[in-house]
């Protein structure tokens, strides 16, 4: 089965505002506040008329993922058979420009369509699942105490486990919040931090004390130093009890490899979006499983079709111990046909062939953004 076409479709989708179920707009994290998300739908046709389905960010803009993926992947792809997809990784390593994002929604739309043509869901393929359902974590941006701790009550009764939230702004905030989501729940959730690379070594050391001192559990502190910060994480690990993630550092193989070997982290938290896909993404958790860390995936405010690849990649790999941050039932909308739900915190891995999701070729539609309009930038969760 040979790939006819590739076509990238840039959309946009409203979060859901706080004042309703399951709603977080508008979004805190960081510097950066997020009512929508941007995202890039991948369609990839084949000569027998099985369409496969990925998603990536659309970048800065949408018309700079379009680009990418119709001017430099499609034109290496036609004409393949939808299942060279460790050739197709390796034709786009290119040393001075990086298109891994665009690639990896390819690559996630190649697995859709083996998948389909097998009429086996990509869980098989992968290895096999070992669970029906998944455990996942509520996110939550940056709110003042008070309302972060009915958040963090309603997410309890909601039935999650995990929390994460953002911060790395102001240290006293940070610590008054997750104390206050604490002792709201009377510590029947663990919560996760993460610094979104913006506080310096002191005061990443200020923030991990206080909230020890203060009896609050971090699953782990996420990603509070710049990336490439190798010395910074290992002197931090040493410093503090909480055990320290990385989440943009995961996303560069090398990174992980140099943190690894300098026993400076306890957790990665991957994307297989940034790192180049689900191929890329094993290789990882290869190399997590080698050093003996905890891994959890991360979220974008990703739509169905990356939630299902999400959902399928845990369920097959026993590495992925920590669960895996999830904000899908945030959005107002999805372009998937029936949209995934969490009930007591779980959500259910796809059974169906592929990715295990259909897709609405209307939502797509509805939800398209013209290129060089509607110009939002991701926000990393």
């Amino acid at each position: 089965m040979e790939v006819t076409s590739v076509t990238a479709i840039p959309v946009e989708i409203d979060i859901k505002p706080r004042s309703e179920e399951f709603g977080v707009a508008p979004y805190v994290a960081g510097y950066m506040t997020q009512e929508t998300t941007p995202r890039m739908v991948i369609r990839v046709e084949t000569d027998e008329g099985i369409v496969g389905w990925g998603e990536t960010t659309w970048g800065p803009d949408p018309s700079l993922g379009v680009a990418a993926v119709e001017n430099i992947i499609a034109p290496e792809l036609v004409g393949r058979s939808v299942w060279e997809i460790e050739d197709l990784l390796e034709t786009f390593e290119y040393p001075y420009m990086r298109i891994t994002p665009y690639v990896a929604g390819v690559e996630m739309a190649l697995w859709d369509a083996f998948g389909k043509q097998l009429g086996v869901p990509i869980h098989q393929l992968l290895g096999g699942k070992r669970t029906d359902e998944i455990q996942v974590a509520y996110c939550l941006g940056i709110l003042d105490p008070d309302e972060s701790a009915e958040y963090a009550r309603w997410a309890r009764d909601q039935g999650f486990e995990v929390l994460k939230t953002k911060g790395g702004l102001d240290i006293d905030q940070d610590v008054a919040r997750l104390t206050a989501m604490h002792e709201a729940v009377d510590g029947q959730l663990r919560f996760r931090l993460d610094g979104n690379q913006t506080m310096s070594f002191e005061e990443a050391v200020t923030t991990g004390v206080r909230l020890e001192d203060a009896g609050v559990y971090l699953q782990y502190f996420e990603q509070p130093l710049r990336v490439d910060n190798v010395g910074g994480y290992k002197r931090l690990r040493q410093r503090l009890r909480t055990a320290i993630a990385i989440n943009e550092d995961a996303y560069h193989e090398h990174n992980v490899f140099e943190l690894v070997r300098e026993d400076a982290i306890d957790t990665a938290v991957v994307d297989m979006i940034p790192i180049g896909g689900l191929l890329a993404l094993k290789k990882t958790m290869g190399l997590a499983d080698d050093a003996g860390i905890s891994v959890a995936h991360h979220s974008s405010f990703d739509l169905g079709i990356k939630t299902a690849a999400v959902l399928q990649f845990a369920a097959v790999s026993p590495t992925m111990d920590l669960p895996p941050d999830r904000v899908n039932y945030a959005l107002a909308n999805d372009v998937i046909e029936d949209r995934f739900t969490v009930t007591d915190g779980m959500m259910s891995v796809p059974d169906g062939p592929g990715l295990g999701v259909s897709v609405s070729e209307a939502a797509v539609e509805d939800h398209r953004v013209s290129e060089g309009e509607g110009i939002t930038y991701d926000v990393s969760l």
